[in-house]
């Protein structure tokens, strides 16, 4: 693993930068991951790492002081979801969840705002992001979910489906189209829903492949009056956010799936190093040296990239979708191949509950899919070469 602490050495962390990644570190290593295996096998929510996150301050570093934060750099926040995914992928979708959902409040609230939802999430408060409805996934404009301006209120109606952190969040970012705009592109609009507003319910939560953890949940708005003063921007101003915020929350989708990636990569050298077959140890077969190789070759560069894609969003720009893209479609493609050749290299042990690659390989699928299918990444990326 020499190639990946040279790597590691050879980034430039300041000190403080530092000393979060030794803190979150030491907790990954001391807490979250020793008990991956018992928050997967019971689906329990797993509180008690959240705590201890809070305890260290993980959501003030995304949150601006003027609300109660001690932000850092939005690299330094990648490489805390990377470190917390690998040890416990549930935990780090939790973790890296509020930051897709209070991001855009963030950048696109008004002061007021901002004062009044902020400092629940830098205290500790989880946040949702609610876009997905069973009839609109990958195409927003479908959804149906219906704000109806009501004087100083709006009448939320509708719900959404496949919500990570929805039965949980202390504040949801809800997308929905206003009532007044018939075209179903500008009619979408945005409002952050506060916890137990009534006629807000929790259908039911998913029974998932994986992530079993961290509560994946259908959720209905049954005329819930929202305070105007919760609307995002104008009405119509959603698709425009959404796909802004989205350049944002995909680096960190492809950071959450590196630390997958990463996990299954070290298992599967830890085994191949001991598992000797036919008097040789199954990593000095040529064969699994090659498919290694690729594999080691592509996470460094892969992590690499979601370095560079930190730099183009720390730099102000804006114009950085395709770079997010990539990201997340080259990140999430490899956690899954690397945890399915993790699985591979153990033979029948793979297959087994006793062997972490069984929950990794299981984790790592909906990466695939979750913020955009691959399927939408590759023609984003690929149609971007068409001459207009």
């Amino acid at each position: 693993m020499k190639i990946f602490e040279t790597q590691q050495q050879r980034r430039v962390w300041s000190e403080d930068e530092r000393l979060v990644l030794d803190q979150i570190q030491r907790l990954a290593d001391n807490l979250i991951a020793p008990n991956a295996a018992r928050y997967d096998k019971s689906g329990e929510f797993p509180w008690e790492n959240i705590k201890a996150l809070n305890e260290l301050g993980a959501n003030t570093m995304f949150v601006p002081e003027a609300y109660g934060g001690s932000p850092m750099s939005y690299r330094l926040y990648l490489e805390v979801v990377k470190k917390i995914s690998e040890a416990c992928a549930s935990t780090g979708i939790i973790y890296a969840t509020t930051f897709h959902g209070m991001k855009p409040l963030i950048d696109f609230g008004t002061e007021e705002q901002r004062e009044r939802l902020l400092p629940r999430i830098a205290a500790g408060g989880l946040g949702a992001l609610a876009i997905t409805e069973p009839n609109a996934g990958s195409d927003a404009t479908g959804m149906t979910t219906r704000f109806t301006p009501d004087g100083d209120s709006i009448i939320v109606q509708g719900g959404k489906t496949f919500i990570s952190n929805g039965d949980v969040a202390d504040l949801i970012l809800l997308f929905g189209k206003w009532s007044e705009i018939q075209d179903p592109r500008k009619s979408i609009s945005v409002l952050v829903l506060e916890k137990q507003t009534p006629g807000f319910e929790v259908v039911r939560l998913e029974d998932k492949m994986g992530h079993c953890a961290a509560s994946t949940a259908a959720i209905a708005f049954n005329d819930c009056r929202v305070p105007r003063a919760n609307l995002i921007g104008a009405p119509g101003d959603g698709l425009p956010l959404l796909l802004a915020s989205l350049n944002k929350s995909r680096p960190s989708v492809a950071a959450h799936a590196l630390g997958i990636a990463h996990a299954a990569f070290k298992d599967m050298i830890g085994y191949m190093n001991e598992r000797v077959q036919s008097g040789r140890r199954i990593v000095e077969f040529q064969a699994n040296q090659f498919a290694v190789a690729d594999m080691a070759t592509d996470l460094i560069m892969a992590d690499c990239w979601l370095d560079y894609v930190a730099s183009l969003v720390e730099s102000g720009g804006s114009d950085f979708g395709l770079e997010a893209s990539i990201a997340k479609m080259r990140a999430s493609d490899l956690a899954m191949r690397i945890s399915t050749e993790a699985v591979q290299m153990h033979g029948g042990y793979g297959y087994c509950k006793e062997y972490r690659v069984e929950r990794l390989m299981r984790d790592a699928k909906i990466t695939q899919i979750w913020e955009g299918t691959n399927q939408v990444h590759r023609q984003l990326i690929g149609r971007s070469f068409a001459r207009k």
